[in-house]
């Protein structure tokens, strides 16, 4: 168990300086970045204690480290380096191709999750649980429709990664409902 401490602490303060470097914020809110890549090892920690067939010191590793590329200047390079191919590979799945159409980086990115491991379906699956807050004010209802029919077909494609976030997902799609004026 002291493992998974060294491991979150070394990545969680890698990302926390990587987002902080951009001043990034949670949309809609004046949380530091940091504060979601928590919420979605959260998830993890909860639903591991559900179903102990999750390998948690590289789940949680991912899950702090899954918008490092989409949203910093990080590289896969410097990934590697510092945490291995593995997780790589699983941080650059969890990556939309932005040199793809918009609608079709979802998808794109869902094809390259189903290919790795189960805990990087489990750190998409507690991602989107994490993002189905209160939408950002900002947000149209177009949009918060679009983000729920989203979050749908994530539900959709990665069920089978892990139960219980699975049934959190589908609890959290209906619940958003609540924002669709």
């Amino acid at each position: 168990m002291m493992q998974i401490q060294k491991l979150y602490q070394q990545a969680i303060s890698y990302a926390a300086e990587k987002h902080a470097q951009n001043n990034q914020k949670i949309p809609g809110t004046n949380l530091p970045y940091v504060v979601h890549l928590s919420n979605v090892a959260m998830e993890l920690f909860v639903a591991s204690s559900a179903n102990d067939g999750l390998n948690m010191e590289f789940a949680v590793q991912v899950a702090l480290l899954h918008d490092l590329i989409e949203d910093t200047d990080t590289t896969c390079e410097e990934i590697e380096d510092r945490f291995g191919v593995e997780i790589m590979n699983a941080v650059k799945a969890l990556t939309k191709n932005n040199k793809l159409p918009k609608d079709q980086q979802l998808a794109d990115s869902l094809i390259r999750i189903k290919k790795l491991q189960p805990e990087v379906w489990a750190v998409k699956l507690a991602d989107r649980i994490t993002n189905l807050q209160p939408p950002p004010q900002h947000w149209d209802n177009e949009k918060i429709i679009q983000y729920q029919k989203e979050a749908r077909t994530i539900y959709d494609e990665l069920k089978q990664g892990n139960d219980f976030l699975a049934n959190r997902l589908k609890q959290k799609i209906e619940e958003y409902s609540d924002y669709i004026k």
